[in-house]
């Protein structure tokens, strides 16, 4: 199900904020990185998680990984990756929703105030789109978050 404030359609939307459900849990998804500051209310020298549709659009990135992690990434499931201080995420879209399959790529954040629990009202007055599935909107934990490069791998969260 798709809901939306206004009665215009989706494509006057320039870069508009879709509140969903992720792979993991309750997110505001944009391609606008300074959208979601605001919304978040976060300073911007921590950056976002860009989440790419699939491995094919990944590659096509200026994002490189380590030669000995590739099959790493490429396998792994609900897990972010931090190489050279950028952050990265290979999710499939899982809702059945045109907006969100025309994208290649987005940045995600959870969708709460910075370091609160999730609040619906808050999320759906701040989102342009609201799209949800059967099930609604629920809160699961975050993704693991691990920082790689040639040699080693750390798991920060």
């Amino acid at each position: 199900m798709v809901k939306r404030k206004s009665t215009t359609r989706f494509s006057s939307l320039e870069v508009p904020t879709v509140l969903t459900q992720t792979d993991t849990t309750v997110g505001f998804l944009s391609q606008n990185a300074d959208k979601l500051y605001e919304i978040k209310s976060r300073t911007n020298t921590k950056p976002f998680i860009k989440v790419f549709n699939n491995f094919n659009s990944f590659s096509k990135s200026n994002l490189r990984i380590p030669k000995n992690q590739r099959n790493l990434v490429r396998r792994s499931r609900k897990t972010t990756f931090i190489v050279k201080n950028r952050a990265f995420r290979i999710a499939k879209v899982t809702l059945n929703s045109q907006i969100l399959r025309d994208k290649t790529w987005n940045y995600s954040t959870s969708a709460n105030k910075t370091k609160e629990s999730f609040n619906r009202d808050f999320c759906e007055d701040k989102a342009d789109i609201i799209i949800e599935n059967l099930y609604g909107l629920k809160q699961n934990s975050s993704s693991t978050l691990l920082k790689i490069n040639n040699h080693k791998i750390r798991k920060i969260r």
